[in-house]
């Protein structure tokens, strides 16, 4: 992971001025800005990924306020750029890096030059190695057992402190909640209570509406019953402490050294530091889904789609929203009594 992010409010007057016009809405005839097109979610992740960038430059004393807006994308400060991020992540993150780099650049300078960084872009695109996920991959199983071992550990361990247990806690209900219900991280870290972790008539939901899915479809999903006890009691003891403040805030994720909402990156840190110390593997949110596809391949052959119908991938052939959230809730159900069979409940 790439250092800390340089807040918008922080950006040089241009770069921020122009970041302002280029996500502004459209309104009736007017059209919006270049990245008013975008979601929320993937603006945000452009201008974080721009973030990183000018900290860079910051830390090396290359930060000029009154430069116009994307000026500092220079062959010199790229040069400086690339030679750090290589060495702190993988190639395909160097690679992710500078294609949105150069994507917010041009929304920011419709007019800049960017044939070169899109050369350099080319060049990263040839040489990035994913890297191997079989190293790394374990069923959901294993992962549902190890957050919920981490549950009944802060629960039993009356040495801890209160924090320690609400972030045990936490952590393990993170993993959990995941691998039963492997929505995507974006929407996982955003998760809020009352707006899309809810209660209705007794029972506990997780509700996506279409603007925030990769889909652009309704996702909702009842949370499994062998996790909801965890759910609550993270609600009831452990959130108000991990909170610490009276400051509102309907994440339903805190940070345990401030009780602010945990970003993005702190989630997914979290999440793989927890799987690493439990399961013995570093086990990305992104592999969660690959854990539940393999998991439903490997157990439910007979039913191929089920993977992509837990996974809420989209169903070329049928497109009608009430059966692709049918197909969604369905498939849900079908897993989770699969997998509660399986791990003899």
């Amino acid at each position: 992971m790439l250092r800390k992010s340089l807040p918008c409010e922080q950006w040089p007057a241009a770069d921020r001025a122009a970041w302002e016009v280029a996500c502004r809405p459209s309104v009736r005839l007017l059209r919006g800005g270049a990245a008013s097109h975008l979601k929320p979610v993937s603006q945000q992740d452009l201008e974080r990924r721009y973030g990183i960038f000018l900290d860079f430059l910051n830390r090396k004393q290359r930060l000029d306020a009154s430069l116009p807006a994307a000026a500092h994308v220079t062959p010199e400060n790229i040069d400086g750029y690339l030679s750090e991020a290589k060495t702190l992540v993988s190639s395909v993150t160097v690679y992710n890096s500078i294609y949105k780099l150069r994507r917010i650049a041009q929304m920011l300078a419709p007019g800049l030059n960017l044939s070169w960084l899109i050369e350099i872009e080319n060049d990263l695109a040839l040489v990035m190695v994913p890297r191997s996920k079989y190293d790394r991959l374990v069923l959901t199983d294993v992962l549902i057992d190890a957050g919920l071992t981490l549950i009944e550990e802060a629960k039993c361990s009356a040495n801890m402190s209160c924090l320690k247990r609400a972030r045990r806690h936490r952590n393990g209900l993170m993993v959990a909640m995941l691998a039963i219900h492997p929505i995507r991280l974006k929407n996982f870290a955003a998760l809020e209570i009352g707006r899309s972790v809810v209660e209705i008539k007794g029972r506990w939901w997780i509700v996506l509406s279409a603007a925030e899915t990769k889909e652009a479809r309704p996702d909702e999903r009842p949370v499994d019953a062998s996790i909801i006890p965890a759910l609550e009691s993270y609600l009831k003891i452990h959130r108000p402490i991990l909170a610490r403040t009276f400051r509102q805030s309907n994440a339903l994720w805190l940070a345990s050294n401030s009780g602010e909402a945990m970003s993005y990156s702190a989630v997914e840190k979290t999440i793989s530091q927890t799987t690493r110390m439990t399961v013995g593997i570093d086990v990305s949110p992104h592999l969660f889904r690959t854990a539940i596809a393999s998991t439903a391949a490997i157990l439910s052959g007979e039913h191929p789609q089920l993977g992509s119908a837990l996974l809420h991938h989209a169903d070329l052939r049928v497109r009608e929203a009430h059966y692709n959230r049918a197909s969604c809730l369905s498939a849900g159900q079908a897993y989770l009594d699969l997998i509660n069979r399986y791990r003899g409940q």
